[in-house]
């Protein structure tokens, strides 16, 4: 039997791919992404009527993340796609991310249409012609074969046309499948769920599935007891190419393994293991020690591999202790503090008990929506671990002369805790111009042991360095 193409959506970061099928599906995924950025892989189904035979016929539609830390997810994609369509911006041309998904493209030997995106803004697309010409992709009428259409992701100008030309190329592919085979296909993402437990996304490449079927991975099997479609609506069955949802596992099936369907007897055990995929290793004073949490599979490998690019100081290690899917829990802080650990959270949230005992036992968590700036704010705390932390800082608000030698001043605790008798550096303009020593600690005229962030106080100090207004006073 024939089966709908499924077709995936390549390009370069704010080209106009989720918008696009944006259009197509009437719908405002766009505005559901943080910074209106896909950020984990999303399947599709539409229905439509050929210009040509009127003959209404289903196309799934993958969209994949452009940013380049997601390159593993988009070549997952491209093969499990029948056809690519690489969108090229016509006001921004061929950029290095539209270079990375051609050769995704490419090396996964998937045809592909080009979709010249934005003529609402550049109407004449020679200039994106030649720079794909240029990059050996040569277009019907520029010397080659590759099918192409212009088009406004944002008026609608063109779609129609383009989605003509998939129903054209998938007709040339000659796609078909078995509806009395057992299913089989791709697991595109999975994702733990604190009701319903482990859910898998999947793609359908042949037979049908069902609910009730046995289900297995190379690493993870169940049985389907919820099967839904892409929106989200409970079905007893469903054939290719459509994406499936499923119920089910018993652990998490990792994102781009093949899953197939058979009897008990069919499917070899497969060992129970806790959800969380542990690595057992030492804390050591050199490492970099990293917890790694993300909101489904597909983001915790990309997470996973933008971490590990980043740069470290000379003399330290990057270790992972521990990466899993799902918000973080009061268990990872715990893990954090046993591990010396930073925690980094992808697309998460933080647990009030986790929140409550990270800042009691003062473990840090970095948390974003966004990757590339989850990975800035990684990379510089990366870059601080080593330095000796401060436990107080007190900013300098006034001077009143000197008593005996030594100097009165008064601040407000910005960070942390300011002791007593504690001996402190002096920061000024980010540089410590000298040392000195608390002799006394006042509050409200009281003599006090320590003052809280957020207090203000007096103190007698001894220094030799005259401490002036604006000044950092850091106890280590």
């Amino acid at each position: 039997m024939k089966r709908p193409p499924i077709v995936v959506i390549m390009g370069s970061v704010d080209h106009g791919k989720t918008t696009l099928l944006d259009y197509i599906r009437k719908t405002n995924v766009a505005a559901k992404e943080a910074g209106g950025i896909t950020q984990s892989v999303g399947a599709y189904e539409i229905e439509h009527s050929s210009t040509g035979s009127g003959q209404t016929q289903h196309i799934t539609f993958i969209d994949t993340p452009g940013h380049e830390a997601f390159s593993k997810i988009k070549a997952r994609g491209a093969h499990i796609a029948d056809i690519a369509i690489l969108v090229v911006a016509a006001d921004d041309g061929v950029q290095p991310q539209t270079k990375e998904a051609l050769k995704i493209i490419k090396e996964s030997q998937t045809p592909f249409i080009v979709a010249i995106n934005k003529i609402d803004r550049i109407p004449d697309t020679t200039k994106v012609k030649n720079e794909l010409m240029q990059t050996g992709v040569l277009l019907e009428g520029y010397g080659g074969s590759v099918s192409y259409q212009a088009l406004s992701a944002k008026t609608g100008e063109g779609i129609n046309d383009l989605l003509d030309l998939i129903l054209l190329a998938a007709d040339v592919e000659r796609l078909d499948f078995d509806p009395n085979h057992h299913a089989s296909g791709i697991v595109l993402e999975s994702t733990m769920d604190s009701r319903r437990g482990v859910i898998a996304t999947l793609i359908i490449t042949d037979g049908t599935l069902k609910t009730g079927d046995t289900i297995a991975t190379a690493t993870a099997q169940g049985k389907v007891r919820i099967l839904e479609n892409f929106l989200g609506k409970k079905v007893d069955s469903l054939s290719p190419s459509s994406p499936a949802v499923v119920i089910g596992f018993e652990t998490l099936p990792k994102a781009g393994d093949p899953f197939h369907i058979g009897g008990a007897e069919e499917i070899k055990p497969i060992p129970k293991k806790a959800m969380r995929a542990v690595m057992s290793k030492e804390a050591k004073e050199s490492n970099v020690n990293l917890i790694l949490k993300a909101d489904v599979s597909g983001s915790l490998e990309a997470l996973t591999q933008v971490i590990k690019a980043i740069p470290t100081k000379q003399g330290q290690t990057l270790e992972i202790i521990e990466e899993s899917v799902g918000d973080i829990t009061d268990g990872d802080v715990k893990l954090a503090l046993s591990t010396k650990s930073l925690i980094i959270g992808f697309r998460v949230s933080a647990t009030k008990a986790a929140e409550t005992l990270a800042r009691a036992q003062n473990v840090k968590i970095v948390q974003s929506e966004i990757i590339y700036d989850l990975v800035k704010v990684a990379e510089e705390t990366l870059l601080s671990i080593g330095k000796t932390m401060a436990r107080g800082k007190l900013e300098i608000l006034a001077t009143f002369g000197k008593k005996a030698g030594k100097q009165i001043i008064g601040g407000k605790v910005t960070e942390g805790i300011i002791s007593n008798n504690a001996a402190l550096d002096i920061e000024r303009k980010a540089s410590v111009v000298g040392k000195g020593k608390i002799v006394n600690l006042q509050q409200s005229k009281k003599d006090i042991k320590s003052v809280p962030v957020g207090s203000e106080c007096g103190m007698i100090f001894d220094t030799e360095t005259e401490i002036k207004v604006g000044d950092i006073l850091i106890q280590r």
